[in-house]
């Protein structure tokens, strides 16, 4: 668990306010990966939020790697452990803070997740996405796609020595998923508090409006997945959405009787239900 992860409660915090001095900056640590080398680098990434000003240093070589320069492209929104930023064309991975001073001012709740839907629900995906947003997500990444065996194993690889293990990898590769992307304030506690408990008999007494006890059939069969952990999170995001140059599980489309389904602003923007519109052709 990251600095300012530890010892949180599910709630708000209030925003970030406006620096108080003119030297104020943040510290990062951020990775690179470098196609060319195919290995990743590590910097350490400075931001001045006075100017939107931004500073880089090469961590093993402990050189300069960009010199303080304005870039207006970069927020203090944009800066929490885990997110993606772009720097100049280089798409850099958060990881760490780098110094305790970043941690305490900008150690906030937000966090980004992996919410699965599963092939048993994957018909209730339109109202499973509609819960997501209705309950202050946004999704910043999806695809649909049919897991392999490996990708099934590498994906419950802390299920391994389970008895219903098996069943599980059978379950799982036996129709297409959704993987998505999600973000908000405490999004790993909040998300598995909109799924509700694991099995969905329980869900049902215990949680009647989540998402397992709506779309879910057993403890197995229900509906929906989400991290327990920042680093469960972390580390399934990168299975379905690698940042190290792979590209991940094999999408489902094969764009042969495909089209595009784009949702135009007004309809976000207006919080119109996602079904509603696909059903009056709106989208």
């Amino acid at each position: 668990m990251k600095a300012g992860q530890q010892g949180r409660s599910c709630g708000l915090i209030s925003p970030y306010l406006a620096p108080k001095n003119q030297s104020e900056r943040f510290a990062f640590i951020a990775e690179w990966y470098d196609p060319n080398a195919s290995l990743l680098r590590r910097y350490e990434l400075l931001y001045y939020p006075v100017d939107g000003s931004v500073e880089m240093h090469d961590v093993k070589n402990r050189r300069t790697f960009l010199k303080r320069t304005k870039y207006e492209d970069l927020r203090v929104e944009d800066l929490f452990i885990g997110n993606k930023v772009n720097v100049f064309s280089r798409q850099l991975v958060l990881i760490d803070y780098g110094d305790q001073y970043t941690a305490r001012q900008l150690g906030s709740r937000k966090e980004k997740t992996l919410a699965l839907i599963k092939p048993d629900a994957v018909s209730k995906a339109g109202e499973i996405i509609e819960m997501i947003n209705k309950s202050g997500f946004t999704i910043t990444k999806l695809r649909m796609m049919t897991l392999s065996r490996k990708e099934a194993a590498d994906f419950h690889v802390d299920h391994h020595s389970r008895p219903f293990y098996n069943e599980l990898i059978q379950f799982i590769t036996s129709g297409p998923v959704i993987a998505m992307e999600i973000l908000r304030d405490d999004a790993i506690c909040e998300w598995k508090r909109l799924l509700g408990p694991a099995n969905s008999g329980i869900a049902r007494s215990e949680a009647p409006g989540s998402v397992r006890a709506l779309f879910g059939t057993d403890g197995i069969r229900n509906a929906a997945h989400g991290s327990d952990t920042f680093e469960t999170a972390a580390r399934e995001m990168e299975l379905f959405f690698p940042s190290s140059g792979g590209c991940g599980p094999a999408n489902t489309a094969k764009f042969t009787n495909c089209t595009c389904c784009i949702i135009k602003p007004h309809a976000i923007s207006e919080g119109f239900s996602l079904r509603r519109h696909m059903t009056q052709g709106y989208i």
